[in-house]
């Protein structure tokens, strides 16, 4: 049972790290920024939330006076359970980022895999990406323009 307890503090305290990443970049008062969120759910292909990274992470920005803008393939009926009308559903992922600040990746759906990058810098205001799974290369990313920052690192 350690080994869960310890596993679990883990996770929350990842969580903490990557909201300082964007907290670092954007301020404590997140008043007038509005992040795109791809990806609510707890893991890909299902619609499941308990536990999700999203919960703690979106609850966070809102606190902090944040918008957010959302997509996510499966779980907007029970993300509308945690968040109600305090987000924006969008109807695709490159929908969510126009006019966002930055990109937070939180659930690696297949979808999010391999993105136009180019169009995604086109639709955000500042060409920012929080990866929360490690999905991205960071060379290309740089390369491309952006600032991307992944968890634990």
């Amino acid at each position: 049972m350690s080994i869960i307890n310890a596993a679990d503090k883990v996770n929350k305290l990842q969580r903490k790290v990557f909201l300082n990443k964007i907290i670092s970049n954007f301020g404590e008062n997140l008043n007038g920024k509005t992040f795109a969120i791809w990806g609510l759910a707890f893991k890909p292909k299902t619609n499941d939330m308990r536990e999700a990274p999203a919960i703690t992470i979106i609850n966070e920005l809102l606190n902090r006076g944040a918008k957010i803008q959302a997509y996510d393939p499966k779980a907007f009926d029970c993300a509308k359970f945690y968040f109600e009308n305090r987000i924006k559903y969008t109807e695709s992922a490159y929908s969510a980022l126009e006019g966002a600040d930055a990109l937070v990746l939180l659930t690696e759906w297949n979808e999010f895999r391999r993105p136009d990058f180019d169009k995604i810098k086109t639709l955000l205001k500042q060409p920012f990406i929080f990866d929360g799974r490690n999905q991205y290369d960071r060379t290309r990313l740089e390369e491309k323009g952006f600032k991307y920052y992944q968890i634990g690192n």
